[in-house]
C-alpha cells in the first residue's frame, strides 16, 4: 500500500470517530447519551429520550460515517483491500471514537453503510434482512444480529471479493460480540420489543 492507502485508512477512521449521537444531541440541547437510558450513544438509545427526530438524524449519521470513507477511497481508484480496510477502520471508529473516549455505539449503522458503500447489493440485501426479520419477529437486536451473520454470505454471493469477505467477517464477529448482552437477553426472554418500549435498565441498543 501507498502513502495515500494509509492516509486514507487513517482518515476513515478519524470520520468514524465523529459520534453523531453526542453532537445531535448537543446540538438540539438533549442530554448525553451516554449518561442517560442504556448509555450507548447510538439512535435507538437517543430515541428512548430524543424522540424521532432526534434518533433519526443520528441514525443517518451514523450510516454516513461508513458510505463517505469507503466512497471518496473508491473515486481515488484505490484497490478492494485498501476499501475494506478504510471501511474497517470507519467502523471501529464509531465503536472507539478517539474524539470521545472510545466509547462508541454497537456498529449496526456504520457497518451498513460500510456494505452499502462498498456494493449496493450487498446494502440491499442487508436491509432487507434486518425489515423481514423485524417484520416478523419484532425485535430489532435480533433483526441486526441475523443481518449482520448474513452479511458475509451476501459479500461472496454477490461480489466473491475475497478482501471484502474478510472484511466483512471480522465486522460480523465484532458485531455480534458488541450485542452480547442483547443475546442474553433473548435467551432470557428480556429483549424488548419494537414498539413495546423498553426497560432503560437493559441494555437492548443495536446501534
Amino acid at each position: 500500500m501507498q502513502i495515500l492507502d494509509y492516509s486514507l485508512i487513517i482518515a476513515g477512521y478519524l470520520f468514524g470517530s465523529i459520534s453523531s449521537a453526542i453532537i445531535v444531541c448537543k446540538l438540539m440541547r438533549l442530554p448525553d447519551p451516554r449518561t442517560l437510558g442504556s448509555n450507548n450513544p447510538g439512535a435507538t438509545n437517543v430515541l428512548r429520550f430524543g424522540g424521532k427526530k432526534a434518533a433519526a438524524i443520528v441514525l443517518i449519521g451514523d450510516m454516513v460515517k461508513g458510505v463517505i470513507p469507503v466512497l471518496a477511497a473508491r473515486l481515488l481508484g484505490t484497490e478492494a483491500l485498501v476499501l475494506a480496510a478504510v471501511g474497517f477502520a470507519a467502523f471501529i471508529g464509531h465503536l472507539y471514537p478517539v474524539f470521545f473516549n472510545f466509547r462508541g455505539g454497537k456498529g449496526v449503522a456504520t457497518a451498513f453503510g460500510v456494505f452499502a458503500a462498498l456494493s449496493w447489493q450487498v446494502g440491499l440485501a442487508v436491509a432487507g434482512t434486518w425489515l423481514v426479520v423485524a417484520k416478523v419477529f419484532r425485535i430489532s437486536s435480533l433483526a441486526a444480529l441475523i443481518a449482520a451473520m448474513l452479511a458475509p454470505l451476501y459479500i461472496w454471493w454477490l461480489t466473491a471479493e475475497g478482501h471484502w469477505l474478510g472484511m466483512s467477517i471480522a465486522m460480523s464477529v465484532i458485531l455480534i460480540w458488541r450485542h452480547r448482552s442483547n443475546i442474553q437477553n433473548l435467551l432470557s426472554g428480556k429483549e424488548g420489543s419494537i414498539g413495546k418500549g423498553t426497560d432503560d435498565n437493559v441494555p437492548t441498543d443495536i446501534e
